[in-house]
């Protein structure tokens, strides 16, 4: 099998500490600058925002947000944000483990709006050298552009997609397709049932130790 995984909540912690890296972004970027706790409050609201659901054209790349989130403000902020990210439970033990039972297990992510930030997180986590490839769209390619390089050069087998942002997996993949939804609080809060109804193949998860449950069970179906 193919199993790709998204990386921010889905292998990783990395929202719980937005506020402190935007803390330490500002003390790095301003200094000078007064009243930085309440200033990282304001821009971790806004920033939970952007991890809505977006739906629309699936040819949509994915664009900063405001401009405080591109330059030297936002690369400290990711920076720092790698630093403060946490692996969650036996994320690198379920990867180890799908490559040793023979898997083709790849990083399947979208960009961080800075060319280059998201391969920096993923070798900061730890997981980069675990990947048998890393794909991230976004930017230069959409999500269906980056599903079609996977399938270019790794064949029709089944697609194992484990995000925790279900709503990406909307019109999206193939017949040989199973989608994971990966539970994770910070994301959840905008997941409905509208959305859940729309995939097809959807298997739902609370930690990663239960996705080699569902590897398991595909593979006697």
């Amino acid at each position: 099998m193919i199993i790709a995984f998204d990386f921010d909540g889905t292998l990783v912690d990395s929202y719980s500490c937005i506020e402190e890296a935007f803390h330490r972004a500002l003390e790095r970027t301003y200094p000078w600058l007064p009243g930085k706790k309440y200033l990282a409050k304001l821009l971790t609201k806004l920033e939970l925002q952007f991890e809505r659901p977006k739906f629309g054209k699936h040819g949509r790349r994915i664009k900063p947000p405001m401009k405080i989130f591109q330059g030297k403000f936002a690369k400290a902020w990711f920076e720092e944000r790698a630093k403060l990210t946490k692996p969650l439970d036996g994320a690198r033990e379920v990867l180890e483990k799908l490559k040793e039972e023979g898997h083709i297990v790849i990083s399947f992510s979208a960009e961080d709006f800075i060319p280059g930030i998201k391969e920096y997180r993923l070798k900061m986590s730890g997981f980069y050298d675990l990947f048998d490839d890393v794909i991230i769209f976004g930017r230069d390619i959409t999500i269906c552009e980056a599903f079609n390089i996977v399938r270019e050069k790794y064949g029709n087998d089944t697609f194992v997609w484990v995000d925790d942002k279900p709503w990406r997996f909307i019109g999206r993949g193939d017949e040989n397709t199973e989608y994971v939804w990966m539970y994770f609080p910070y994301t959840a809060r905008f997941v409905s049932e509208d959305i859940l109804g729309q995939i097809r193949h959807l298997h739902v998860i609370y930690d990663l130790w239960s996705l080699l449950d569902v590897v398991k069970n595909l593979k006697h179906e």
